[in-house]
Protein backbone atom coordinates (compact mmCIF):
# COMPACT_ATOMS: atom_id res chain seq x y z
CA UNK A 1 0.00 0.00 0.00
CA UNK A 2 1.34 3.10 -1.41
CA UNK A 3 0.82 6.49 0.85
CA UNK A 4 -0.73 9.88 -0.90
CA UNK A 5 0.51 13.02 1.14
CA UNK A 6 -2.23 15.86 1.51
CA UNK A 7 -1.59 19.43 2.41
CA UNK A 8 -4.84 20.14 4.55
CA UNK A 9 -6.19 17.72 7.43
CA UNK A 10 -9.10 16.38 4.39
CA UNK A 11 -8.94 15.73 1.12
CA UNK A 12 -12.26 14.59 -1.03
CA UNK A 13 -12.35 11.53 -2.97
CA UNK A 14 -12.00 12.68 -6.29
CA UNK A 15 -9.70 14.61 -6.20
CA UNK A 16 -7.37 11.99 -4.09
CA UNK A 17 -7.93 9.60 -6.72
CA UNK A 18 -6.71 12.54 -9.14
CA UNK A 19 -3.50 13.10 -7.33
CA UNK A 20 -2.37 9.55 -6.92
CA UNK A 21 -2.62 9.40 -10.59
CA UNK A 22 -5.20 6.54 -10.68
CA UNK A 23 -7.98 8.69 -12.23
CA UNK A 24 -7.15 11.53 -15.04
CA UNK A 25 -10.12 13.24 -14.54
CA UNK A 26 -13.16 13.75 -12.44
CA UNK A 27 -15.45 12.06 -15.35
CA UNK A 28 -12.92 8.92 -15.07
CA UNK A 29 -13.09 8.89 -11.22
CA UNK A 30 -17.10 9.28 -11.30
CA UNK A 31 -17.09 6.30 -13.54
CA UNK A 32 -15.26 4.11 -11.28
CA UNK A 33 -17.31 4.89 -8.33
CA UNK A 34 -20.93 4.36 -9.81
CA UNK A 35 -19.04 0.90 -10.52
CA UNK A 36 -18.78 0.43 -7.26
CA UNK A 37 -14.98 0.15 -8.04
CA UNK A 38 -13.94 2.15 -5.22
CA UNK A 39 -13.18 1.13 -1.48
CA UNK A 40 -13.02 3.54 1.27
CA UNK A 41 -11.77 1.72 4.58
CA UNK A 42 -13.42 -1.86 3.14
CA UNK A 43 -16.67 -0.06 1.99
CA UNK A 44 -17.80 0.48 -1.11
CA UNK A 45 -17.52 4.19 -2.17
CA UNK A 46 -20.03 6.11 -4.28
CA UNK A 47 -19.96 9.83 -3.56
CA UNK A 48 -16.78 11.65 -5.39
CA UNK A 49 -16.93 14.41 -2.37
CA UNK A 50 -16.87 11.94 0.12
CA UNK A 51 -14.24 13.49 2.80
CA UNK A 52 -10.65 11.65 3.82
CA UNK A 53 -8.53 12.25 6.21
CA UNK A 54 -5.10 11.07 7.41
CA UNK A 55 -5.30 6.92 7.86
CA UNK A 56 -8.02 6.44 5.49
CA UNK A 57 -7.40 3.71 3.22
CA UNK A 58 -8.69 3.78 -0.41
CA UNK A 59 -8.69 0.35 -2.66
CA UNK A 60 -9.68 0.54 -6.43
CA UNK A 61 -11.08 -2.99 -8.11
CA UNK A 62 -9.22 -5.73 -7.17
CA UNK A 63 -7.05 -4.13 -4.66
CA UNK A 64 -4.85 -4.02 -7.59
CA UNK A 65 -4.39 -0.21 -6.51
CA UNK A 66 -4.01 0.51 -2.53
CA UNK A 67 -3.11 4.20 -1.10
CA UNK A 68 -3.38 5.47 2.36
CA UNK A 69 -4.02 8.85 3.29
CA UNK A 70 -1.51 10.86 5.01
CA UNK A 71 -0.49 14.01 6.09
CA UNK A 72 2.40 16.27 5.14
Amino acid sequence: MREVQIRDDMIRLGQLLKLAGLVGNGAEAKVLLEEGQVRVNGEVETRRGRQLTSGDEVVLGDGDEAIRVATA
